[in-house]
């Protein structure tokens, strides 16, 4: 079902920037990973983001939202029509990101519970189809969403685990693989979280969207070194970049990638260590004088500079 067709990048110069950031960006550093931005964190028009990530050189992206809608809900000539921009740009997809799973667990014993599974179901059905046809065979997918600021019933998980493990079949069976990404008031919100569900789902078509950020959000207090070095590495599919700061109270700010307390060289260089062969993709989260394309651009120029120090 997989489309096979991937044009190689043709490197680019991002002459704005220092050498030692240019070569990171056109991939001359040795590291194994490859970088990539969410596009709808520089602009929600795909032609707008693949100009920005041409002019810093970079080879591939992750698609989330496009031209203000979520890219499961347009029609499949729209995503042929984004494929070929992809094409045109030289520009690989590295991720499918969905919301498959980002509701809450559905009741077996109620309709709209049962209505809402299927909904589910129909929904990766889409994101299959939308993979496919944009070159990728690896779809973000989550873990379930409990009561916002509240804790998650460890009754729930078996039932959980065999849902995800399900969908894990289906995704096999049709070729693709899912990386479950964590995020705060989900079932799947911490490193340990996502530890409990690679032992508990085996399978070698899940694995993470691993995203330091969010277990932190989640009341992680060490997601690096401690946290990260909690999962088989292995299984790490997608990693999610940006930076934070704790509160005195409250959730934690997002900023900058270099501005907060995240040790990106140090998430980096373990990456390097135990041989991570997928993409490092930045996902913004915060704007600059309400600009997201101002911020993808600090952020980017942040973890350019982590990279060259791995």
């Amino acid at each position: 079902m997989k489309s096979s067709s991937r044009r190689d990048f043709l490197t680019t110069t991002a002459a704005a920037l220092p050498f030692s950031l240019a070569a990171a960006a056109r991939g001359a550093d040795p590291s194994p990973f490859r970088l990539a931005v969410t596009t709808d964190e520089i602009d929600d028009d795909l032609t707008v983001a693949l100009d920005f990530l041409r002019r810093f050189g970079l080879k591939h992206c992750e698609i989330r939202q496009l031209w203000g809608r979520y890219n499961t809900s347009w029609p499949l000539p729209k995503i042929r029509y984004a494929r070929n921009l992809l094409d045109d740009a030289g520009i690989q997809l590295a991720i499918l990101d969905t919301s498959f799973f980002k509701v809450k667990l559905p009741r077996m014993d109620t309709v709209d519970g049962s209505q809402s599974l299927r909904e589910q179901w129909d929904l990766l059905k889409r994101a299959f189809e939308r993979a496919d046809v944009l070159g990728t065979d690896l779809i973000r997918v989550f873990g379930f969403m409990h009561a916002k600021g509240g804790q998650p019933d460890e009754a729930a998980y078996p039932r959980i685990y065999d849902l995800i493990e399900e969908a894990t079949e289906r995704a096999a069976k049709a070729g693709f693989r899912l990386a479950l990404e964590n995020v705060a008031d989900s079932y799947v919100a911490t490193a340990a979280h996502s530890a409990k569900l690679l032992n508990a789902v085996r399978s070698p078509a899940l694995g993470l969207t691993w995203d330091p950020n969010n277990s932190a959000r989640a009341g992680d207090p060490e997601p690096f070194p401690a946290g990260y070095n909690s999962l088989d590495s292995k299984r790490i599919l997608h990693v999610h970049v940006r930076d934070y700061r704790r509160q005195a109270d409250g959730p934690v700010e997002w900023c900058g990638v270099g501005d907060g307390e995240f040790d990106h060289v140090g998430q980096l260089r373990a990456l390097q260590r135990d041989g991570y062969g997928g993409s490092v993709s930045l996902e913004t989260h915060f704007t600059i004088n309400g600009s997201k394309a101002k911020a993808s651009e600090h952020s980017l120029k942040g973890l350019l500079k982590a990279v060259a120090q791995v």
